[in-house]
Formats: structure tokens, sequence, C-alpha cells
């Protein structure tokens, strides 16, 4: 039992500072509050040296985990055991950061770090291994989870009326619609300022991404929840990989580390772009804004996308302008090769749209191989070397084809969307270089040895573009070189160009030939539909001239037109779009819409829907309009067998929709029609109940079911026939003379 308390009135301290505090210091002792076990992570599988290698192997795994933090001094410890009479390492080491978020940087980054064959690192939380250590060994069932049902994030895609959704962003209101044909547009979900700057679909519309001063969020559902969002202050452009994995953000503003609430760790101080996986919202990597190391320094012009990703999102790769090709695997975002492609010059360079698997064997084997990823890009004259175009293999980084050009000022790169063709267009000077010219080196990529055939022209060609599901393609041609230069928000000269199409004969030699050359015309643009055939040249952002034309490249199918190829291209419609600066075609190829955006000018700001015919639908003139975008759509999951039969099939289905057309022209045709399925669907179902009711009845009172009742028949049927005029739909024949 201790002493009861007890003092002495004589002998108190005369002052405060002659009190003893020591007993209670003891025993309410405050812990050292700078020691974290969340800072400390425990590295396994590490090999198993002796005393003569500790050295060697520690400065090794500081190497290793130099990038993810500051490690305290003496922050690695490596327990040592007695063995056959040496001192031998256990096979793991507890390192102590100076910080947790290093700590956990080092856990993301490290984690799966291959040192040798042998040896795969593992790297956890101390705390971690300490609740893994206290599991019980009696095994409880864990509480069943209650299942809640998440909404379905592609719903839109089961409209019956199989409706494309849109949307469009107007001084602080962002809102979403059904297109509804010549009917006003149905509004889905509205909200303002849902956004700071911008919107964006994600490539197969699965998602709407905002962008915002803290960062970005990924909207979607039926009822427009958040899904995701991406702390990245200052963010500015943003871009999704093709399987809307991955997204990638550039600020303007370098990134800091040490922000409460931020995923950045020291390894990203001052870097500008950051790569996120979508369905987690983790960090995977930050990269420095600009990879020129011999870039003047101040504000430089933001090449955009920073990384382009190859067709099936497993490699991204980015261009370091005149010194290398820098490509990364998804999802570990490391270096392939753990090196860059050095390339002396390099100056742009892109992926092929589709992989190789058109062109390897069809044995089974082959099928589950991963296909190799092909990439075109273009070198200028050097010294004495010519300028150079390349195909490379990834991940083999074997050299396909290459072939030299000369005389070159510039070059853009143009894939087939199928990735069956390759087109250069290549800028050319004369000795003199006081004029310029344009040539087409097209490369024949599905054939063997890639043939490449060259389209000379004796004019600057300003606009290039493939038929999507085709072998034909469209270039706009000038002798005016200012338009290569035209800078700002809209066009001050009215362009003069000629406009050519070309087609595939089927000779490999020589295969692309013109087949209709327009002259004298004033466009600027030309956009193909989805669906290939039908296209649009257009006079973009001029202050003068706004031409849309809407034209067919098989309009005629008779034999005239298989012994004249130009027969076959028609233009549809001619139309006038005041101030237009934007064009963009729905999924489907059936409409387009023309928009003049508040971003360029402030002159009858608003947009038109037309059809491919060029018949205008609706026109909408909005105050403060910017944005007008289609929601995409995902590639089918038909099989080709199943669409083909589709397409046998048309006119089947033609018709039916040409009758659900007619029908919903008016809100009252819409109200009648669901009213008669209505009561038919009452009718059915009360028979179906009566006669069940019968059924029973007859059983109960010990009858045949299908026993006949003298008197059931005897009842009048009158039938009444109601006609009603659909369409009418009149024609002239002329009679054939004799």
């Amino acid at each position: 039992m201790p002493a009861p308390f007890s003092f002495d009135l004589d002998r108190l301290p005369e002052t405060e500072a002659d009190i003893d505090f020591s007993d209670l210091e003891r025993e309410f002792a405050v812990p050292n509050l700078e020691f974290c076990f969340d800072s400390i992570v425990v590295v396994d599988n590490v090999p198993v040296v002796d005393e003569a290698k500790e050295k060697k192997l520690l400065g090794a795994i500081q190497k290793i985990f130099k990038g993810c933090g500051r490690i305290r001094e003496n922050g690695v410890h490596m327990p040592m055991e007695e063995k056959d009479g040496k001192s031998v390492s256990k096979g793991f080491l507890f390192i102590e950061f100076e910080t947790p978020e290093m700590a956990d940087l080092a856990v993301r980054q490290v984690n799966n770090y291959r040192m040798d064959k042998q040896h795969v690192l593992t790297v956890n939380h101390f705390d971690d291994v300490d609740k893994a250590a206290q599991v019980e060994d009696e095994f409880h069932e864990p509480e069943e989870e209650k299942f809640e049902e998440r909404e379905h994030l592609r719903d839109w895609l089961l409209d019956q009326r199989a409706r494309d959704q849109f949307i469009t962003y107007r001084g602080d209101d962002v809102a979403v619609f059904w297109n509804n044909k010549k009917d006003e547009a149905e509004l889905v979900h509205n909200r303002t300022n849902w956004t700071e700057t911008y919107v964006q679909w994600a490539p197969q519309g699965t998602y709407l991404a905002t962008v915002h001063r803290q960062g970005v969020a990924l909207w979607g559902g039926k009822s427009w929840a958040k899904i995701m969002r991406f702390f990245h202050p200052g963010v500015k452009l943003i871009d999704f990989s093709p399987n809307e994995r991955y997204l990638v953000s550039w600020s303007n503003e370098p990134i800091q580390s040490g922000v409460p609430g931020s995923p950045f760790g020291p390894d990203s101080e001052g870097h500008q772009i950051a790569i996120w996986d979508v369905l987690s919202g983790v960090l995977l990597r930050t990269f420095p804004g600009n990879p020129d190391k011999n870039a003047e320094p101040g504000p430089a012009k933001v090449m955009w996308p920073a990384f382009k990703w190859s067709p099936s999102s497993r490699y991204f790769a980015r261009l370091t302008p005149g010194q290398a090709i820098s490509v990364y695997e998804a999802p570990s975002m490391g270096l392939l090769d753990k090196k860059s492609i050095k390339i002396e010059g390099v100056r742009d360079f892109e992926w092929s749209p589709a992989s190789q698997a058109a062109a390897a064997s069809a044995d089974s084997e082959d099928k589950k191989r991963p296909r190799d990823e092909m990439l075109a890009y273009w070198t200028p004259e050097v010294g004495n070397q010519p300028a150079r175009i390349t195909l490379l293999n990834v991940p083999s980084r074997a050299v396909m084809r290459t072939k030299n050009i000369f005389s070159v000022s510039d070059c853009r790169i143009h894939w087939h969307p199928q990735g069956d063709y390759l087109c250069i267009k290549v800028d050319r000077h004369t000795k003199s270089k006081k004029s310029i010219f344009s040539n087409l080196e097209i490369f024949h990529t599905r054939e063997k040895g890639i043939p490449v055939e060259v389209i000379e022209m004796k004019e600057i060609a300003i606009a290039f573009a493939w038929e999507p599901l085709g072998d034909r393609f469209s270039v706009i041609t000038t002798t005016d070189p200012n338009l290569l230069h035209v800078t700002g928000p809209t066009m001050p000269i009215t362009p003069r160009t000629n406009v050519a199409f070309y087609a595939a004969s089927g000779v490999l030699e020589g295969s692309f030939r013109l087949i209709k050359l327009l002259e004298k015309k004033t466009a600027n643009g030309v956009f193909w539909s989805p669906k290939g055939r039908h296209l649009v040249l257009i006079t973009l952002r001029s202050q003068i001239t706004w031409d849309v034309e809407f034209w067919d490249l098989d309009l005629e199918t008779t034999t005239k037109a298989t012994v004249d190829p130009s027969a076959s291209v028609q233009l549809l419609a001619s139309q006038e779009h005041y101030g237009v600066t934007d064009l963009e075609w729905d999924p489907t190829g059936r409409y387009v819409v023309t928009s003049a955006s508040s971003w360029r000018h402030t002159m009858e700001n608003g947009y038109t829907l037309w059809d491919f015919r060029g018949e205008m639908l609706q026109k909408h003139t909005v105050d403060r309009f910017k944005q007008f975008i289609w929601r995409p759509r995902p590639k089918t999951l038909l099989s080709e067998e199943q669409q083909r039969k589709i397409r046998r099939n048309l006119k089947d289905y033609s018709r039916e929709f040409e009758l659900e057309d007619q029908f919903s022209q008016t809100a009252a045709s819409r109200a009648v029609l669901e009213e008669r399925r209505r009561l038919l669907q009452e009718w059915n179902a009360w028979r179906q109940r009566v006669e069940k009711d019968l059924t029973e009845a007859r059983v109960a009172a010990g009858q045949d079911p299908n026993h006949h009742v003298p008197g059931d028949d005897e009842y009048e049927t009158i039938e009444e026939l109601v006609e009603e005029v659909v369409s009418e739909k009149e024609e002239i024949v002329k009679e054939k003379k004799k």
C-alpha cells in the first residue's frame, strides 16, 4: 500500500520554481512526437548478403529509393543473424523517411521493383505488416456488405429511338440534350457553373469531363453524379487514352508538394503534367512540362497532347524535339526498355490508328499474342543527310520502312483511320527557296515491303482528310502561301482554293488516281462523315465568306458512273452559316452541326443542325455560345456477319424507322400512338385473365376445359375498318414512245 499523501506546513517551498515535479514528469512523460511508424516501410525479398557486401547492398537500396524522398540519417536498418559462423542478412530491411508522404510514394513506385531475375522487391507500410502479424489464427467470417447497385455509365445507348446526345456550353450554363431531328431537342440535364473553362467527352462517351481551378471532375450515369475527381491546381488541358482508362492533365503552374490533401510527393516538385488512373483516381506519374532541355527559358508554345497513345493504350510516347522519342508502358508508366529512342533532329511522330492484326496470320495462337504497334516519324535535312520518313515497330524497335525526301520545308503525318495507308504531306521548296509546293507520299502499310506511291502537286496542300471507312481521300490546295501562316481567331482574307478527290483503283502501281477536281473554291476545311461517302467542304473562321457545301461521292450507280468516276461525285446542297467557326458530325453520320463560338468572335453566336444532304433542320442563335459537342459512341459489339446481315435487310429496317418518323412528327401523333398501345396491352391482359378464370372454373366443376358449351358461338362479329392516310407520294411516269 502506498503511503498516504501528507505535507508539512513548515517545509513548504518558498517559490513556485522550488517545487519538485520530477515524479509527475516521470509518470506523465510526453512521447517523442517526431517518431512515427507512418514514415517507415518494410522491404522484403532483399538479397541475402554477408558483412562484406552489406555496405554495397545498402548503397544500391538507397539509390533505388532516392527518387521517393529524403531518408532520415541512419534510416536504413537491415537485421543480421549468425549462420555458419558468419553474420548474414535476413532478406528484409526497414527504411525510415522524413514524412509519411514519402513512404506512400515509395510503396507506390518501388513495390514490385526487379533488382535482378531472382529478387523482386516488395514494399509495404510498417503499420500494414504489423496489422498482418496481429491477424487471429481462427477465421471469422466477415459481415456481408449490402449490395448497392450503381448506375450504368452507358445507359444512354439503351434509348428505344436510338437517339444521340449532345452537349452545349453557353455563358455559365452547360446542358445535355437528346437530338430529335427536326423537333426541339429534349433536355436531359443542365447545370449552372458546371465547369470553369470548357467541357470534354471521353473518347467512347462514358464520361463527361469538366475543368476547374482545383482540378478535373468526371460525371456520368443517368443522374449525372460525380464519378471521380483529380486534384491538379491550375489545370488547363486534359486528354484521355483511347480506352478511357487513363487521364492526362497539364497545368501552366508547376506542381508544389506538401499541399494538404495533395497526392503529389517531392518527386513531382516543379512538374506540370500528371497521368491518372480513371477507375481508381490514383496518381500514376508526373512529368516535366517541357521535354526540350535546350529550349530557351520563358513561356513556350505547349505541344498538346503531350503524350500520344497507341490504339491499344498499351503504350504512350512523348517527343523531345530534335533529340528522341520516349515510349512508356501502361499501367507501369515506366520507360520502355528503360531508354528512349534517340533520333537526331526528329520533328514529329504519330501512332498508327490500328495494330498490325490485319496483316498477321490467322492461327489461334497468333491471335492471342499482343499485336505490335507501329509509329511513323520524320526528320529534316541535316548537313548532307536528306530528310527521312521512318516506320518503326513497337516494342521491338524494328525499322519497317524508310524513305528519303529532299528539299523539305515541313511534313504532316496523316494515318488512314483503319491503318491501311500512311500519307505524308511534304511541303517542298524550289532550289531558290522562293516558292513552295506539296507532294503526297503514300505508304501502303498492308502490302508486302510497304511500297510508296508519290502524288506530285504544283500547289500547296493546306488540308488533307482520309475517308474513314473507304480508300479515298480529299485534299485542298492553294497558290497563296499566306494561308499556311494564318493566325488569330478569324481569317482576314478570302481563301482561293481547289479541292481534289482521289480514289484507289485496285492496282498497286499508281493506285490512287484523281476522280474529281473542283476549282475556284473558298473551302479551307474538309470533314468526312464517320461512315464515309458524304463530306462537307466549309470555309471556317473567315471574315468575308462562310460557304458550307454538302457532297456525295457515290450518288450515281449507273453505267456512266462506272466509266466516268467523276459522275458519282455530286453536290447535294450549298449553304451559308454566318461567322461559322466549327463543324462536327454526329456518330451516325446522319447529322452535321456548324457553330459560331464566342471564343472566336461575338457576332451571331449559336449553332445550326443539318442533315447529311444539307437540309437545315434547326437554327439556334445563342448569346455567349461557346461549345457544341456530340457524345461519342463506343465501338459496336456486333460481329462482321451481323453487320452484313443488317445491311442486307436495311430496307426492311428503313420502313420501320420511316413509319416511326412519320408518327413522331407531332406531339399529338406520338400521344395517339402511345394511347393505342396502352389500350391494346390492357385488352390483351384482360382477355388472358378471363380465359384463365374460365378454365379454372370448368376444372372445378369437373368439366373438360376444352369442352364446347352451346351458345358460346352465338354472337355476331362486326369488323370495322378504319383507313388512315400515312403518307402520299406523287410520281410522274413518262409514257414511252412507240
